[in-house]
């Protein structure tokens, strides 16, 4: 938070997918001596450009960028190695007398840096290894219905298909003894010794629907199955966070032969749509304090949030 006696020293700008995040960060970055530094959990992978709408190679080379496809798909990259990378760029950023501009749409990436994380003791590495062979053998489902059972309020939360999610409950739970319920809800302390300003996207509903369906359509047209053609090569777990990104499984369901194009394109737009509302909903909820900013086509009418900007005095240096 920023008071009227402190600049920020970094700037956070969250919102839903095809909201025009990356549009505004560019044009602040430039603006203002910016690093931009990427908060989403789909474009850390490597392998998934167009699907997971990275900044394009000539956007990235007119203001430094960091953490953008650094991670093999093979990875299960999580929240706390994120909080990890995210600091050391950021420090890199002050280093450089950048301003560090945070920008995605994963919630918990901006609680990590804002709130810190439960202090949850590192799982050893025989039990982790030894759930990830039981959801191979058994499969998430099974292992769901484990989770009930020593962690309940956790899987009320889960997916019965969300695999990674639920072997870190069971993970936790066979190396502490606690539920992971119960460590998330430890008090935390914000590890952030610096003040941020903070903008929220929160676009109409129905416009931001339509992005969401032209951009599909656009990533198609680009390459996007080759992507995706080339990651199911890899033949990796489909539990995997980057196998989950959104699009990748109606794909490789059509390029399988088990659906057409068109479906494929049309269930893929729908899980787009549905993703957008559910992280709206979550921003609603839990960036309630944040400069909300409705208006449509950001990337052309941005003097409200440049106007902002020169309000709080977010400079360089």
């Amino acid at each position: 938070m920023v008071t009227k006696t402190q600049s920020p020293r970094a700037l956070f700008i969250a919102g839903p997918t095809a909201s025009g995040k990356s549009a505004i960060a560019l044009a602040i970055a430039e603006a203002v001596g910016g690093c931009i530094i990427n908060a989403d959990s789909m474009q850390v992978y490597d392998q998934l450009q167009l699907l997971t709408a990275r900044p394009s190679a000539a956007d990235m080379a007119r203001v430094p960028h960091q953490l953008y496809g650094h991670i093999d798909p093979c990875v299960a990259y999580s929240v706390g190695q994120w909080q990890s990378d995210a600091f050391a760029a950021i420090a890199q950023a002050h280093a450089k007398q950048q301003i560090p501009i945070i920008i995605g749409g994963t919630g918990l990436y901006f609680k990590a840096l804002s709130d810190g994380l439960a202090a949850i003791p590192e799982t050893p590495a025989p039990i982790r290894a030894a759930l990830r062979q039981r959801l191979k053998q058994q499969g998430a489902e099974a292992l769901h219905a484990q989770l009930r059972q020593c962690d309940a309020a956790l899987a009320a939360r889960l997916q019965p298909q969300d695999g990674q999610r639920i072997i870190r409950g069971l993970e936790v739970y066979e190396a502490t003894g606690q539920p992971l319920s119960q460590w998330q809800q430890q008090p935390t302390q914000s590890p952030l010794d610096f003040p941020v300003a903070e903008i929220l996207l929160m676009p109409e509903r129905s416009w931001l629907y339509g992005r969401c369906d032209q951009r599909f359509v656009s990533m198609i047209e680009q390459g996007a199955l080759d992507e995706v053609a080339a990651l199911a090569a890899r033949q990796l777990s489909p539990d995997l966070p980057a196998m989950k990104a959104l699009g990748v499984a109606e794909l490789i369901a059509y390029q399988s032969g088990d659906m057409t194009l068109e479906q494929a394109i049309a269930q893929a737009q729908q899980q787009t749509r549905r993703y957008a509302k559910r992280q709206m909903t979550w921003f609603r909820n839990q960036m309630i304090s944040w400069n909300r900013f409705s208006e449509q086509d950001y990337e052309h009418k941005m003097d409200k949030i440049f106007s902002f900007i020169s309000k709080i005095g977010l400079t360089s240096g």
